[in-house]
C-alpha cells in the first residue's frame, strides 16, 4: 500500500500522443515529445503547440510558423 507521499516513477523516454482540438491523448507513456521542426525535447507539462492535421508537436510559436510556411499554408 502506498501512502500519499509516495509517487509512482515517472515514465522515461519519448511519449506517443494523439493530438486533438485543445487536448491530447497519451498513446504510449513517456515524459516528453519531440518538436517536429527543431527536434527539441518538449516535456509533456510544457507542451502548448501542436497540429491536429499533421499530428505533430512544436516547441515554440516560431516552429509552428516555420512548419506552416513550409507547407505553403497561411497563418490564420
Amino acid at each position: 500500500m502506498m501512502n500519499r507521499f509516495e509517487r509512482f516513477p515517472e515514465p522515461l523516454g519519448e511519449a506517443e500522443l494523439r493530438y486533438l482540438d485543445g487536448e491530447f491523448r497519451i498513446v504510449r507513456p513517456g515524459s516528453f515529445v519531440r518538436c517536429a521542426v527543431t527536434g527539441q525535447a518538449i516535456p509533456l507539462d510544457d507542451l502548448r503547440y501542436w497540429s491536429v492535421d499533421l499530428q505533430e508537436a512544436y516547441a515554440t510559436p516560431e516552429a509552428v510558423l516555420t512548419r506552416m510556411q513550409e507547407r505553403g499554408r497561411p497563418m490564420p
